[in-house]
Parts: structure tokens; C-alpha cells; sequence
């Protein structure tokens, strides 16, 4: 399965260093079921765009266990102070 987040960055926020939440989400690999990751930042600056995608590849099994992970609560706790919209999309 593939885990999208997909993030758009509150207007007056710096926006966070990408190097920073990649590595973070690499320790999402340590959780069983969980394969890959990859960041993929926007390269079309519009208002109606959103900022970054987050893709986490993962057996479906294995969503109750990321949801509950480091990872995810130190993502949410570092970072939502800047998110202004996230939209989650989940696809085989």
C-alpha cells in the first residue's frame, strides 16, 4: 500500500528544512511491514498547491503500528504547529 500525506505549510511560518523530515521518516523503515519512503517536495509555487508529499510505502497491516510509532508522534508534535492543511490518501 502507499501512504500519502500531503502537507501544505501555514502562509506566515518559515517553512521546515526537508532534510530534516526526510530523516526523521527514515526511521519509519524500522517498523515492520513498513519498505520505503520518499519525499517529494512541490515545484509549482501557487496558493492552491499543496507544499510536500510524504509517500510511505507499507503493507496494509502495517498502518496501526506507524500510526502508533515514534515517527509519526514526533512528526506531529515537531511539526503541526506549521502545518495549515494535511490531506492523507492510502492506495494499493
Amino acid at each position: 500500500m502507499r501512504h500519502h500525506i500531503m502537507v501544505k505549510w501555514k502562509e506566515n511560518v518559515p517553512k521546515p528544512d526537508i532534510r530534516q523530515i526526510e530523516a526523521l521518516f527514515q526511521d519509519a523503515l524500522k517498523i515492520p511491514g513498513v519498505t520505503g519512503v520518499s519525499l517529494h517536495p512541490n515545484v509549482v509555487d501557487r496558493p492552491n498547491r499543496y507544499d510536500l508529499l510524504i509517500l510511505v510505502y507499507m503493507e496494509k497491516d502495517a498502518l496501526p503500528a506507524f500510526d502508533a510509532s515514534d515517527v509519526h508522534h514526533r512528526w506531529k508534535d515537531t511539526y503541526s504547529e506549521q502545518i495549515g492543511s494535511k490531506a492523507i490518501f492510502d492506495c494499493e
